[in-house]
C-alpha cells in the first residue's frame, strides 16, 4: 500500500490518500478513518468534561460531575482511547479536587 499525505486548504485537514491493492486494506482504512473521527471526538469531549469539573468551585456541582466524568474515562480506557493507567490517575486526581472542596 502506497500512502499519500495531502492537505486541504479549505478545512486545514490533513487528508490521508491511500492507494490499497485489495479489498480488504480499502475497507481498512475507510474503518480506522472512521474510528479516528469518533475517537477524537469523545476523547475531545471528556477533556472539555475534565476542565470544566477542575473549574467548577461549588462541591455540590462537582460532585454531580465527577461520575460522569469518571464514566467517561473509563468508556475511553475501555476502547483503548487512553491508556487505562492514565485514566486511573485522572479519576484519582479529580476526586482529590472534588473533596478539598
Amino acid at each position: 500500500m502506497i500512502i499519500f499525505a495531502a492537505s486541504n486548504i479549505l478545512t486545514n485537514k490533513k487528508i490521508i490518500l491511500a492507494m490499497a491493492y485489495h479489498k480488504s486494506s480499502e475497507k481498512r482504512i475507510r474503518q480506522t478513518e472512521t474510528k479516528k473521527e469518533k475517537n477524537r471526538y469523545y476523547a475531545r469531549s471528556t477533556r472539555n468534561a475534565i476542565k470544566n469539573l477542575r473549574s467548577t468551585t461549588k462541591k455540590e456541582e462537582a460532585s454531580v460531575q465527577l461520575p460522569k466524568v469518571a464514566s467517561m474515562l473509563d468508556k475511553l480506557a475501555k476502547k483503548n482511547v487512553i491508556h487505562a493507567n492514565k485514566a486511573a490517575n485522572l479519576k484519582s486526581s479529580l476526586t482529590k479536587h472534588v473533596n478539598s472542596l
